[in-house]
């Protein structure tokens, strides 16, 4: 927990790096999360309608790789948040 907040701290006091991570992260949740939605109905039409043929032909890992990308971008997304979180921070002690 106090490696969380030293990393909380240290974006906001380093205001470029957390805007640039910021921005980096924005766009790896934007490439990963891209058309997710339509990608999982496709592969779970494909395996119901091939069932264990479907699986073996790799419908099974696709399924996984399904996942694992969900999981990066949901991963990118609270990065994100917690730049986010940390620039206003620092704006609004700027403000006091």
């Amino acid at each position: 927990m106090a490696k969380q907040r030293k990393f909380y701290a240290w974006l906001c006091q380093h205001s470029l790096a957390s805007f640039l991570l910021l921005t980096l992260s924005f766009i790896v949740f934007g490439k990963l999360s891209f058309d997710i939605v339509h990608l999982f109905s496709a592969n779970a039409e494909y395996l119901l309608d091939n069932g264990w043929a479907g699986m073996i032909d790799g419908g099974l890992q696709q399924l996984l790789e399904l996942i694992v990308a969900a999981l990066a971008a949901m991963a990118a997304y609270m990065v994100f948040k917690l730049c986010e979180q940390a620039l206003l921070e620092r704006m609004r002690h700027r403000s006091d």
